[in-house]
């Protein structure tokens, strides 16, 4: 249930290599850190580096976290910060700022997150292949509001409804893909290391036209290929055991 193409990496679809990490002691509720991936190309220092800073505040019934990071050249260079089959976009830079709060209320969670990436010279996708255009600017701005309600100790359901207006320019002109996205899901632990679940999501595309193919039609994250039309629809049913 990712944001359109991951494209703030909200949901883990890249692991950043060559890492140096700091995560501090807990004051008082509030925790920070921050990340620094080498490039490991000499004569290239910032060729497909990365870095990282967030913080967060967990309080009783509340927590709230911020976060940010750039990545040059993403998947540019062979072991660099970022491997070129693990990035989610080519480009020449990115860079997310995220931020986001969960409120408890009994056995109900209450969740708003945003999100925006800026990617500059980007010229295709690891989910959808390459644009019809090289984007001198892609941008993304997520706006997410997402629920969990714990039914018992070993179940619980959530939904979230995600919006995302992208701003796409380029030479060849500009448009604005918008995505609406509604998911559900149901979980049960069987035990303390093993739990079953069901998702299903639905995505509608809208606004995107041809300059931003093939951003202008529907793509859940995860699923084979993007939708022929503007709606995809996804569906799992899985179980999980950790080691």
């Amino acid at each position: 249930m990712s944001h359109p193409y991951d494209n703030d990496n909200t949901d883990n679809s890249f692991r950043l290599n060559n890492s140096v990490k700091y995560t501090s002691n807990t004051y008082g509720g509030f925790t920070f850190g921050g990340l620094y991936d080498f490039s490991n190309q000499a004569g290239g220092f910032a060729n497909n580096r990365s870095y990282s800073l967030g913080a967060q505040y967990v309080g009783s019934n509340v927590t709230v976290a911020a976060a940010y990071m750039q990545i040059n050249n993403p998947g540019g260079t062979t072991g660099g910060s970022l491997a070129a089959d693990d990035t989610d976009f080519f480009a020449g830079r990115q860079q997310v700022w995220g931020a986001g709060i969960n409120y408890t209320i009994g056995p109900t969670m209450l969740g708003f997150v945003y999100s925006h990436t800026s990617l500059n010279d980007a010229t295709g996708s690891v989910y959808v292949g390459n644009f019809a255009n090289t984007a001198n600017s892609l941008k993304f701005d997520n706006f997410e509001l997402n629920a969990k309600y714990q039914l018992t100790k070993a179940a619980y359901v959530g939904a979230m409804y995600n919006y995302t207006i992208a701003h796409f320019n380029s030479s060849a002109g500009n448009s604005k893909p918008k995505y609406q996205q509604f998911g559900l899901m149901a979980d049960y632990n069987l035990s303390v290391r093993t739990d079953v679940y069901v998702q299903g999501l639905y995505q509608h595309a809208s606004g995107g036209g041809t300059v931003s193919a093939p951003l202008n039609t529907a793509y859940i994250t995860g699923a084979d290929a993007p939708s022929s039309s503007a709606n995809q629809v996804l569906a799992r049913v899985g179980i999980r055991h950790t080691f």
